[in-house]
């Protein structure tokens, strides 16, 4: 199926994929009352944080994410990938990325997934913030011609 202003889009795919995320976010949330914060999780798999889950829980919910990504590669062929086109700026995304996930309590999966379906008003600021600065951070790469 494509859409006409969005030939590369994967409604199927994204449908599928926003699924088994949401199906993660309530078996985390009901099996363990935790929110399923990918950044919270991972800054707890590797000792950067005591505020989560056991730090095997949260080891193996990142493990999880690395080996499905693994299995559906070798299911479906490797998935192709577009990166900035220099390496300073996925390092300076990366950096402002973290520093913004600690600022805001947590990342578009702990605000967005998990957050915004509890009607958290923090999370839907949050969010806001979060397309908000994409937004304009695109805008501004794009201006001044480091669009990719």
């Amino acid at each position: 199926m494509t859409l006409a202003y969005f030939p590369d889009a994967q409604p199927l795919e994204g449908l599928i994929g926003g699924l088994m995320i949401g199906i993660a976010a309530a078996i985390m949330l009901l099996g363990l009352g935790r929110i399923a914060g990918v950044s919270g999780l991972a800054a707890r798999s590797i000792g950067l944080s005591d505020a989560a889950p056991p730090r095997i829980v949260a080891s193996m919910f990142i493990a999880g994410l690395i080996l499905g990504a693994l299995l559906f590669q070798g299911a479906f062929g490797p998935i192709e990938s577009t990166y900035p086109p220099s390496i300073g700026w996925l390092i300076a995304g990366g950096l402002i990325t973290g520093f913004g996930t600690r600022l805001g309590s947590g990342c578009t999966s702990g605000h967005g997934v998990c957050g915004m379906s509890r009607l958290s008003r923090r999370s839907i600021v949050a969010v806001m913030t979060f397309i908000g600065s994409g937004m304009t951070t695109v805008a501004i790469v794009n201006f001044a011609g480091g669009g990719w």
